[in-house]
């Protein structure tokens, strides 16, 4: 008797069964957690970290060789004024300050290595030879920092400043 009833039940087990309705739910990414569904998504555009908030920035340290420090003095920078489609050279010391005529803008011009380079976290120069050349600037408009980084002669691609009126380029490092 119990061959029977196990058989029955077993058999009641492989009726079909009506389909029950699945609950609709957001749709989340396997890395999203919980908490993250609720967050403003991160900026995008020129100006947006591109790892966004899953990498920390590991602060950098400059430090410039004395043999640079002696030899470097000045850099030449180039300035674009793209409506007028004109350009212009400067040379400005280092550790100074150029405000460009017929403008607001104001560039600050700190650190030149001639051989960029990036070691762990310090930036510093690996030889003194101008093989990538690089100068830390900050350029300022209506006394408002817009941009703070370096700029470089031979990839001045690479984290450029961008603006809808004018350019700034690294032409070169001047020799003392």
């Amino acid at each position: 008797m119990l061959v029977v009833v196990c058989i029955l039940l077993s058999l009641g087990a492989c009726q079909k069964k009506e389909e029950q309705p699945v609950p609709k739910t957001p749709i989340q990414s396997p890395l999203a957690q919980p908490s993250d569904l609720n967050q403003p998504m991160p900026p995008k555009g020129p100006m947006a970290d591109p790892h966004g908030d899953m990498v920390k920035k590991e602060q950098k340290t400059v430090q410039v060789p004395e043999d640079i420090k002696k030899s470097w003095g000045k850099v030449k920078l180039v300035f674009t004024d793209k409506a007028a489609k004109k350009s212009k050279e400067y040379i400005v010391d280092l550790g100074s300050e150029l405000v460009i005529p017929g403008t607001d803008l104001k560039v600050t011009v700190g650190e030149f290595l001639p051989d960029f380079k990036i070691m762990g976290s310090t930036i510093t120069s690996g030889s003194n030879e101008p093989n990538n050349p690089g100068v830390r600037v900050e350029i300022s408009e209506k006394g408002k920092s817009i941009f703070k980084g370096w700029l470089y002669s031979k990839f001045p691609d690479m984290h450029p400043f961008e603006h809808d009126k004018y350019g700034l380029n690294l032409k070169e490092g001047v020799r003392k």
